[in-house]
């Protein structure tokens, strides 16, 4: 591999497609990505198709359910830059992989939570799927007419998710390769390219023969309440499906239409159009509150600072009497402060060129 992060070990357990999308994006950087797959390959077996969420990295098969294989693990980790791992709240740290462990090996190691919700709060060990994540960030918002979900403005797509977020990546890996050359390089980033590469899962799913987009299934989907709000639904896995049903009082008795066949997905989402439309939006937040169905409602941002979620996470923070998102990332060694306010223009014009001159004798 070639790149800003030539000679960068990472270390990636596999699992999730955010935590995938992390090492193909430090791989196509240059990193060497190593990622630990629970089971070998079946001999002989029919290749998959090209996946770009796989791509640029090694693989190696460990049972992690067993202590050999915890061994093997951690040893990979003591000579890794970078470890990455997307498993709920305290399952890595159950396994004997978490960061007490890793770290304990690897003082140098750099490890690298990624999850739905975080690790603190009562959702913490729930599953996260985007439909629900924006809409309790109050990320989707209401149209104001209508009362229902609006998509994301494409800012975050393609201005925010896409480019700046991959020029961030691009800035840092050329800051840590400054480091063995003692040379800045130019770091040129579109827009364009940024929401290309955010769109891997799209090519992910026509990778696979049948795959129908998700979002048109009426188990990922939106549904109104009696009161007009709404309710985000991504019951993917089939036992976030059955808790759906089952606080529906929709029995799955073999009567139901069949959520695997798109012809189907008509009838069914109007069965389940119409139970959510018996009670208000309150009512459907409290039941689901204390079951993992996948469900959330659709916030607004101010709804959204509220959430008991959201706080026990510090989501948001006050900047100058104003309500913000906090910096995203936990750092529990170095954590960040809180932002400070915009300056005025030329406030500092006096103070900086003195300290930055003073800073670099």
């Amino acid at each position: 591999m070639t790149g800003p992060l030539t000679g960068v070990r990472v270390l990636e357990f596999a699992g999730s497609a955010p935590t995938a999308f992390v090492g193909t994006v430090l791989s196509g950087l240059g990193a060497d990505v190593v990622r630990v797959d629970r089971a070998p390959a079946v001999p002989g077996g029919t290749r998959p198709p090209e996946n770009p969420l796989s791509r640029g990295r090694r693989s190696v098969a460990l049972d992690l359910k067993s202590p050999e294989g915890i061994e093997r693990a951690l040893t990979l980790a003591e000579h890794a830059d970078i470890l990455v791992e997307g498993f709920r709240p305290g399952v890595a740290d159950r396994l004997g992989i978490g960061p007490e462990a890793a770290l304990a090996r690897n003082p140098r190691l750099v490890y690298g939570r990624l999850s739905g919700w975080g690790a603190q709060g009562e959702w913490a060990g729930r599953a996260a799927h985007d439909l629900a994540v924006l809409a309790l960030t109050g990320a989707l918002d209401t149209d104001p007419a209508t009362g229902a979900p609006v998509p994301p403005p494409t800012a975050y797509l393609s201005s925010f998710a896409g480019g700046a977020n991959a020029h961030v990546h691009g800035l840092l890996a050329a800051l840590h390769e400054r480091e063995r050359s003692g040379r800045g390089q130019v770091v040129d980033t579109a827009l364009a390219d940024g929401a290309a590469l955010i769109a891997t899962l799209i090519h992910q799913w026509r990778a696979v023969p049948g795959n129908h987009t998700v979002t048109d299934a009426p188990h990922y989907s939106f549904y109104a309440a009696a009161d007009g709000l709404h309710l985000a639904v991504a019951a993917i896995e089939p036992r976030l499906y059955q808790n759906l049903l089952e606080q529906l009082g929709l029995a799955d008795d073999g009567t139901l239409p069949d959520r695997a066949d798109p012809a189907a997905w008509p009838e069914l989402r109007a069965l389940i159009a119409a139970r959510f439309a018996t009670r208000d939006r309150e009512h459907w937040v409290k039941l689901f509150d204390a079951v993992d169905a996948g469900v959330a409602p659709v916030l607004t941002a101010a709804e959204a600072a509220e959430h008991h979620q959201l706080v026990a996470r510090g989501a948001f923070v006050d900047v100058g009497g104003t309500l913000q998102p906090a910096p995203a990332s936990r750092f529990d060694r170095t954590p960040a402060g809180t932002p400070g306010r915009a300056p005025l223009p030329g406030e500092h014009t006096d103070d900086v060129p003195a300290e930055w001159a003073h800073a670099s004798r």
